[in-house]
């Protein structure tokens, strides 16, 4: 083949650090601008973004020259610095160490744009606690919930 196509689309997830409740509601619209601008940058596109004060939801259109790793560290990274630089008030503010990474069919792509979206909704009656394990286990990923929480 002469050209490759791609159509990459990754649900990502992570909380804060202690999954203390630090997103605060009057700057998460801004938040998810400047995510969205960083993954621009990097020729990835932001499809829908939630989440609630301890943890966020990504739905991302992945370019393929770059790994999940690599992205998820670099967003982690600057969207915190971003914070410490534009909101002076959150020095307490910083990302727990890990992440969820879970792919998504072109099929299933609505379903959990509407999901990322419905966030605040959502965890009126579940915890992230809740969430993510559920998360693992649909996709069939194994874990040691010993070691998931530190």
């Amino acid at each position: 083949m002469s050209s490759s196509y791609c159509n990459l689309r990754v649900h990502l997830v992570w909380s804060t650090k202690d999954r203390k409740s630090l997103i605060d509601a009057s700057w998460e619209a801004r938040l998810f601008e400047y995510i969205a601008g960083v993954l621009r940058n990097r020729k990835h596109v932001l499809l829908a973004g939630g989440g609630t004060g301890d943890h966020i939801h990504l739905l991302v259109g992945q370019h393929p020259t770059e790994s999940v790793a690599d992205l998820v560290r670099d967003l982690k990274s600057n969207s915190s610095a971003w914070i410490h630089r534009e909101l002076p008030d959150q020095k307490a503010f910083g990302w727990q160490i890990g992440y969820g990474a879970f792919s998504v069919s072109k099929s299933n792509e609505a379903t959990v744009f509407r999901y990322v979206q419905n966030q605040k909704k959502h965890h009126r009656t579940r915890s992230f606690k809740e969430e993510f394990l559920d998360l693992l286990i649909r996709h069939e990923i194994e874990f040691d919930e010993r070691y998931i929480w530190e």
